[in-house]
């Protein structure tokens, strides 16, 4: 694995870390986060950063 795949795989373990520890209003609206880095890791890390981190209560 390349150095590029390691910084990809440290951000994919990070966002699903920012994720589960953050507060949502329904539990609902973590795990569809959850499904959606999982399920497309590149594409749902980037729209956690821009979207759903300011989705979570803070």
């Amino acid at each position: 694995m390349g150095k590029l795949g390691i910084i990809g795989t440290i951000i994919y373990i990070l966002t699903i870390v920012d994720v589960v520890r953050s507060k949502f209003h329904t539990d609902t609206d973590k795990v569809i986060w959850v499904l959606i880095v999982v399920l497309l890791p590149l594409v749902g890390s980037i729209l956690w950063f821009l979207i759903g981190r300011g989705k979570a209560i803070l």
